[in-house]
């Protein structure tokens, strides 16, 4: 029944949280169904629970090196102009760093009306410090976006919510954080959009999110 299904998982989601990421995208989608499962649903369930059976041996790494990166293949541009008294929402209270410098890397993709009933597109997201995957997600936008640029924007702005938390946590645990977080995507116009400072935005959502990027 209902109760059987919503059991399996919570059994999934549990392993996601210690390390699963293989089954990240697929527990997602099968968790939107907990209030009125279908047979099928439950086949697949029962699917992914088999494929853990047969793949208990799989690990997840934690590189504690730096990764190597061509910064020479990405420009740079001035925001002064933009944002002259921005500064980092650093905690007062935090306690003295100590050790060596985290760096943080960001990929962000999202599915573009993933859902085909709902038409809501498919949120990606995994961050590193370092080398090491630390974390993330995979998660149904809650608006309907009618291109693939607004679901790629979008997904944009749930990374960097992510980020800013997680800068927070390792600055209270006495981590230092060095520069910048690292955001990779797939999308040019998405990249275009937030990295150049005279790009202009119709829709007065996708503005709210670039300046919030």
């Amino acid at each position: 029944g209902t109760n059987y299904f919503q059991e399996l998982i919570a059994v999934l989601r549990w392993a996601v949280e210690l390390g699963g990421v293989d089954i990240l995208l697929e527990v997602s989608l099968l968790s939107s169904h907990l209030s009125l499962p279908h047979i099928g649903q439950l086949h697949q369930v029962h699917h992914i629970f088999g494929y853990l059976k047969i793949s208990h041996r799989r690990r997840l790494y934690f590189d504690p090196d730096y990764p190597w990166i061509l910064e020479d293949q990405f420009e740079s541009f001035d925001w002064y102009d933009f944002y002259k008294d921005a500064v980092e929402g650093i905690p007062t209270n935090m306690p003295e760093l100590l050790g060596k410098e985290v760096e943080i890397y960001c990929f962000v993709d999202a599915n573009h009306a993933r859902d085909k009933v709902t038409r809501r597109s498919q949120t990606g997201i995994l961050i590193f410090c370092k080398r090491a995957p630390i974390l993330f997600l995979s998660k149904r936008q809650n608006s309907v976006e009618t291109s693939t640029f607004g679901s790629e924007f979008t997904a944009m702005k749930q990374a960097i919510e992510l980020i800013k938390s997680l800068r927070y946590k390792l600055q209270m645990f006495g981590i230092p954080v060095n520069g910048p977080a690292n955001i990779y995507c797939d999308n040019e116009a998405v990249y275009k959009n937030v990295a150049i400072p005279s790009s202009v935005l119709s829709k007065k959502m996708h503005s709210i999110s670039y300046h919030f990027c």
